[in-house]
């Protein structure tokens, strides 16, 4: 009887440690402080006319801080806002006008929404993610250079733009690595499927699939409630 009673305590003594390092069961809060590389993935339709014909852009990369606040809807099952600063990109003439330099500048605000299933139970030292998004991304600041005017409106006034502001899809693959109970490690990819439009005060508009990659290495800390 003693031996029972022993094994049972122990088996308790189990089950509350193993409860007591699930880390992301549900019922969890997930907050996350790290760096996000975006690198857009262009494929530029052509500026109307009467610009050059083949007159393209291109947009370089930009690194930004990146926090995130999740919630364990069930122990598999998260919801994930992704939230941070506006990134700065370069627009580049490319086509036929590869070579011309920078012709503007835009910033984007990307906020994105994501529900995400995570494998292994809940008290896994690595538990990989996957996740289905929306993002609206909103573009602001967008300025022209001399080199913008030089292309669309040679001997004019200077040239300015504006790029429509879109709703996309986002895919995330993801995983976390626990350091104890409260802290973990968290990295992940997200690609976006994202089109906009340029109306440039010539009148004259262009068509630009976007498709950045985003990708991101995160400290995260575990709790319950607020």
């Amino acid at each position: 009887m003693k031996n029972t009673v022993k094994l049972l305590a122990l088996a308790a003594a189990m089950t509350v440690a193993s409860a007591a390092s699930a880390q992301q069961e549900q019922g969890t809060w997930l907050g996350t402080l790290g760096v996000n590389k975006i690198t857009p993935k262009v494929e530029s339709g052509d500026v109307s006319a009467p610009a050059l014909p083949g007159t393209k852009t291109d947009v370089e990369s930009d690194t930004k801080p990146r926090f995130t606040i999740g919630y364990m809807l069930r122990d598999n099952i998260s919801v994930e806002l992704d939230l941070g600063l506006p990134y700065k990109h370069d627009l580049l003439g490319a086509g036929a006008i590869q070579g011309t330099g920078k012709l503007a500048t835009a910033e984007v605000l990307p906020p994105t929404a994501f529900i995400q299933y995570r494998f292994l139970p809940a008290n896994a030292t690595f538990r990989p993610y996957v996740g289905l998004g929306v993002t609206y991304a909103m573009f602001q600041k967008e300025r022209g250079s001399g080199q913008l005017t030089a292309v669309l409106n040679t001997g004019g006034p200077g040239s300015t733009f504006k790029l429509d502001d879109k709703w996309a899809a986002s895919f995330q693959i993801g995983a976390t690595y626990k350091i104890n109970e409260k802290w973990f490690l968290d990295a992940s990819v997200i690609k976006t499927k994202l089109k906009t439009t340029a109306h440039y005060s010539t009148g004259q508009v262009q068509d630009v699939r976007l498709d950045p990659l985003a990708v991101n290495f995160s400290v995260g800390y575990a709790f319950k409630g607020f």
